[in-house]
């Protein structure tokens, strides 16, 4: 590209690092004052021209500076104050992120709402907040949501459209701005993906979620020709994980606003990133039928959170692009790059994270040279003080033994908005619970089981269903695109695993349940009660983020051997 990179200096970065003050709350102008290339375009949106190519548009830290001061113009006219949390249900991509950037100069709280719920979900879910105004993309099904509970309609429900035609020349910001936030302070509000129930309305504070980020200036980008796209929904924590990382950088990032692979494939051969991150369901759409060999053909990493991705998937990506050869060492690349001639390959770093942890606190990974070890998502993070297996008494098990996930960082999250009693939930012995089930090796590394609430209790004993997925996505490779194991009830007693699998294009399921048997036996893992077959998106239901929802699932089998439905395939 002709025009000058936009990263910022290694001195810069260093000093930001440490800088005093600098959060989640203020740091595009943090990024502004340290970075000279602030003028340089760095952050991508995308579209189709009317012959259906894709059109990257740039923009720069002081566009984005504009941008946020007329969206804050508007909020601030419509009575927005600080402390006030707002409902954003917008599309995914660049305009939730400058309605988080508006607001949190204006020292309110953003509540970030991915617009794939379900409208009644997010009546409650807004509703529980207590937010003074929503700005939503369509308002009509809010709107009607409202009307049969006028009492608790907010004060402004409007079309986003109506913010950005605000004429915000003559309208004024508050004396005191942008708001100089305590570290303490509530910047934002992230709903869970309601994969295990009702969404949680998880706290993320000014420093909090700042920490443990500061190594990434120096480790990140890894080399000056870096690009990355963020599939992230930039609703979620992770999504604005990577934003704030990325700004602070100067780094060029498309932000998508789509996951899935008919809009992403095209958007990857226009920009040519060298790193991806994304939750792992695009990461499966990219790994399964032709691979995006053109697209990816400059990428050396793959950057993965929140749930934890498949090896199944994982051998697959890393077989595309090329790395620097010091990639093959460190977590990333360290500061001086390495001088060998690039290696055939990419590498993918499984993060397990969470919005509660505030970023991946664990990472492995994986290149075309590295062994298989299922379940494996490495050691914890420098941020991380401890972490440990635990016991429900909070007391620390054994290596090797099999417990709850516990660990103490900065980076967690102060709690769920309006409900100190799910906080403590969640608290044990100054641990906080990720809600995983985990083992630790002598060596230090976890592994990484399953969700406590997606445990399968048979009446032998417990079953974990991601172990088992494993070997499906790995080992039945030919006939399973993706699958969920899950646990239904049996007449004698306890729960037995189910699989619900899509199947690989043109794919015969006939003798999947014994194919697969034979390979959870060959893996010492127990076998599956039945298969089932999702030939339709009902069928496999995806939350808002793009995670299968096995609440669902479970539900909709729960009478596959207690009632008459026949457990056949």
């Amino acid at each position: 590209m002709s025009e000058p990179s936009p990263i910022a200096p290694l001195a810069a970065r260093q000093r930001l690092m440490t800088a005093p003050g600098l959060g989640a709350g203020n740091f595009l102008d943090h990024a502004i004052a340290a970075n000279p290339h602030h003028a340089v375009p760095y952050l991508y949106r995308h579209s189709l021209d009317h012959r259906g190519q894709v059109v990257l548009r740039g923009h720069s830290l002081l566009d984005l500076a504009a941008l946020r001061d007329d969206y804050a113009r508007w909020y601030w006219a419509n009575g927005v104050r600080p402390g006030d949390p707002v409902g954003v249900v917008v599309a995914e991509g660049m305009e939730p992120l400058l309605h988080f950037l508006a607001l949190t100069a204006l020292g309110a709280v953003p509540a970030l709402v991915n617009d794939a719920m379900r409208s009644d979900l997010m009546v409650r879910y807004l509703d529980h907040v207590g937010v003074v105004g929503v700005v939503v993309d369509d308002p009509t099904a809010l709107a009607a949501a409202y009307r049969t509970r006028p009492d608790r309609r907010p004060r402004f429900l409007v079309p986003a459209a109506e913010l950005r035609a605000f004429d915000a020349a003559g309208a004024p910001l508050p004396e005191r701005y942008p708001y100089q936030h305590a570290a303490d302070d509530v910047v934002a509000l992230i709903h869970s993906s309601g994969t295990t129930g009702t969404p949680k309305s998880t706290m993320l504070a000014h420093h909090q979620f700042w920490d443990g980020k500061q190594p990434r200036m120096v480790r990140f980008p890894a080399e000056p020709g870096d690009r990355l796209m963020s599939l992230m929904p930039h609703t979620h924590a992770g999504g604005l994980s990577y934003f704030l990382t990325a700004t602070l950088l100067g780094l060029p990032t498309v932000v998508m606003s789509d996951w899935r692979r008919a809009v992403v494939e095209p958007v990857m051969e226009a920009f040519r990133p060298t790193m991806v991150a994304s939750f792992p369901r695009t990461f499966v759409e990219l790994a399964t039928g032709e691979l995006p060999v053109e697209g990816a053909a400059r990428v050396h990493s793959w950057f993965n959170t929140g749930d934890s991705a498949h090896y199944g998937h994982v051998r697959r990506l890393v077989t595309l692009g090329e790395r620097p050869a010091g990639l093959i060492k460190p977590w990333l690349l360290p500061s001086e790059a390495a001088a060998e001639e690039p290696l055939p390959g990419s590498q993918f770093i499984d993060g397990l994270g969470s919005s509660e942890m505030g970023m991946a606190l664990f990472g492995q990974v994986t290149t075309p040279e590295s062994s298989r070890d299922d379940r494996c998502v490495g050691k914890p993070l420098e941020v991380v003080t401890k972490a440990a297996v635990l016991d429900q008494d909070g007391t620390e098990l054994p290596d090797g033994t099999v417990g709850l996930l516990g660990v103490v960082t900065p980076s967690r999250t102060p709690g769920y908005w309006h409900d100190a009693g799910l906080t403590s939930s969640f608290e044990l012995a100054g641990y906080w619970l990720t809600g995983d089930v985990a083992r630790r090796e002598p060596d230090g590394r976890f592994y990484h089981l399953d969700r406590t609430v997606d445990v399968i209790d048979t009446a032998t004993g417990p079953v974990y269903s991601l172990p088992l997925e494993e070997v499906l996505l790995a080992d039945c490779a030919e006939t399973v695109r993706d699958c969920a194991v899950v646990g239904v009830p049996v007449p004698q007693g306890g729960q037995q695993p189910i699989a619900v699998v899509q199947l690989q294009e043109g794919a015969d399921a006939s003798t999947l349940l014994a194919d697969a048997n034979k390979q959870l036996a060959e893996a010492g893992l127990s076998p599956l009660a039945a298969v089932r077959v999702a030939r339709t998106a009902a069928e496999y239901p995806l939350g808002p983020t793009g995670k299968v929802l096995k609440r669902e699932l479970r539900t909709a089998f729960a009478t596959l051997f207690t009632g008459a439905e026949s457990p056949g395939r």
